[in-house]
């Protein structure tokens, strides 16, 4: 059997959609809050037990994981620790943790508590069941669960002049998460996998620069862009977070706009054939969404 958190957020529902389309036969079970939308699971047409509940509650976790062979959780890390600890007490035989590359970051804020959950994962005693751990870089697509490329979008769209930190040579490699959708499926249906971890990236990396660029053309817009120093970028967080008493807080985030963010997937691409989308394609998608929304 194979267990499942997360089947209704973002990635997860575009996992849903491999298994439908891929006919998937083992029977499911997965963890659903009382007010998730259920419907593409009720219409899936696949053996799927729903349970109610919630990640807090370790009673509600057992439920999912005893007699499972695998699970893939794909909620959020923060609840990481429950889980493997639900699946060492019910023998689960292999656990998929779907984490980030937000814990190679260099700024504190984005990493350490990361590396504190695996950490403690580190230091459980799981026997012979195996444990890997995916690690997606920057997700988007879709413009009502994507929180990153759709700022950008807003921000190039709405600004006559676009601030960059350092000519925003900054390097990212979004994913799509349809690509994660696919990867996810991959990963359950492959049987041996060689690496305790994959990084899970989009087709290429891209600057800052290029990104608004290409935001710029998919827009059909004409874009300009202006540089600050980082330090420049830090300061005017900062008085913005003053100004606004901590309600705003962007230092982190201009922090992170200097930090390469790109990671390669090769094992990845070589254990399960990952092979995402290119990138343009479902920027070009979220674009025409976004414009839809707002001529509406």
């Amino acid at each position: 059997m194979l267990s499942i958190t997360g089947i209704t957020g973002h990635s997860g529902s575009y996992f849903l959609q491999e298994l439908i389309q891929n006919g998937y036969g083992k029977p499911i079970r997965c963890l659903v809050r009382a007010t998730s939308d259920t419907s593409m699971i009720d219409q899936s047409g696949l053996t799927i037990e729903k349970i109610i509940g919630d990640l807090s509650s370790d009673e509600d976790i057992d439920k999912i994981t005893d007699g499972a062979d695998t699970l893939i959780h794909i909620a959020s890390i923060h609840w990481s620790i429950n889980v493997v600890q639900s699946c060492v007490r019910n023998h689960v035989k292999r656990v998929i943790l779907v984490h980030t590359t937000g814990i190679y970051s260099l700024h504190k804020m984005a990493s350490d508590e990361y590396k504190k959950i695996e950490k403690h994962i580190s230091e459980i005693n799981v026997g012979d069941m195996q444990i890997i751990i995916l690690r997606p870089t920057m997700i988007f697509g879709d413009i009502s669960q994507d929180h990153n490329i759709h700022k950008f979008i807003r921000m190039v769209d709405k600004l006559p002049l676009v601030p960059e930190i350092n000519h925003g040579r900054g390097l990212l490699q979004p994913v799509n998460a349809r690509d994660l959708g696919k990867a996810y499926y991959q990963i359950i249906t492959t049987q041996s996998l060689y690496e305790s971890e994959y990084i899970l990236s989009g087709e290429r990396p891209i600057s800052m620069h290029e990104l608004f660029l290409m935001i710029g053309l998919a827009l059909g817009k004409h874009i300009r862009t202006v540089s600050f120093s980082l330090s420049t970028g830090v300061f005017l967080a900062k008085l913005l977070r003053l100004f606004t008493f901590g309600k705003i807080n962007y230092v982190e985030r201009v922090l992170r706009m200097d930090e390469n963010r790109n990671f390669d997937h090769a094992e990845a691409a070589r254990d399960f054939a990952y092979k995402p989308e290119p990138f343009h394609v479902g920027l070009q998608r979220e674009v025409d969404e976004y414009q839809k929304k707002r001529n509406i």
